[in-house]
């Protein structure tokens, strides 16, 4: 399978590709080269730019969006939002009928969920508040799921909050309930790559990736029941003494 990763030099990006580089010849796209060797190619693909990204999946059979900008207003769009649009463009445009796309947990679950609810799924209709990342993202989030109502082809969106080095794990009181380690994050796409399309419950699909964590405030019920993925990092040291 050719998979093109959209966004391959972010935070993400690093653990993704060694985790789907053996089993998938990859096109890893952003905007500067990721800082690590891997086997593939790079291209250096702007996402804003419509141009480039229908040029870039061309040959693809999946595509994966790591893609993310935060603070700047104008380029927070053109990445989060924008980018999704020329994505799913591409995707129609060449036939990729296989989308994974990432965002916060805020793309769905914003403050009026997170402050005040427990078990919350990613099926909750999405209230993702007025910061500009979740907004920009849950914008994003839209137009992919309004593709998959008009067009044949299947969009998951995986969706992280605070991530985790096993190793060195962060103070419990910086860490939100909602957590997975890095390389726990990067197995999970290659779930969905493999998934059959038909065996989704719909055309967009929306999955809480984390850990199991004793709070109870999120579910990740429904990554591990329809995509198979559990993880396998200890990151207990975030909640015990």
């Amino acid at each position: 399978m050719k998979v093109l990763i959209l966004g391959g030099a972010g935070m993400l990006g690093p653990y993704v590709v060694p985790a789907l580089e053996a089993d998938y010849d990859l096109r890893v796209t952003d905007i500067v080269p990721p800082p690590i060797e891997f086997r593939g190619e790079f291209r250096t693909v702007d996402v804003a730019n419509a141009e480039q990204v229908m040029e870039a999946a061309a040959g693809m059979d999946a595509i994966i969006n790591l893609s993310v900008l935060r603070q700047d207003r104008k380029l927070a769009f053109d990445v989060n939002t924008l980018g999704c649009y020329n994505m799913m463009e591409a995707a129609v445009a060449h036939g990729i009928r296989r989308i994974i796309n990432t965002g916060p947990h805020f793309t769905v679950a914003g403050p009026s969920y997170e402050q005040f609810d427990f078990d919350i799924g990613p099926e909750v209709p999405a209230q993702p508040g007025t910061n500009l990342y979740a907004l920009s993202k849950s914008l994003g989030q839209e137009i992919c799921r309004v593709y998959s109502q008009h067009h044949d082809l299947y969009v998951q969106t995986y969706l992280f909050y605070n991530f985790v080095d096993p190793a060195h794990p962060k103070h419990k009181a910086e860490v939100a309930p909602f957590a997975v380690s890095w390389r726990d994050a990067g197995r999970v796409f290659g779930y969905g790559l493999e998934i059959p399309l038909e065996q989704l419950p719909s055309r967009c699909e929306i999955f809480n990736v984390f850990a199991d964590i004793p709070y109870g405030k999120f579910s990740n019920e429904k990554v591990k029941r329809i995509l198979g993925w559990e993880a396998h990092d200890d990151i207990s040291a975030i909640w015990r003494r």
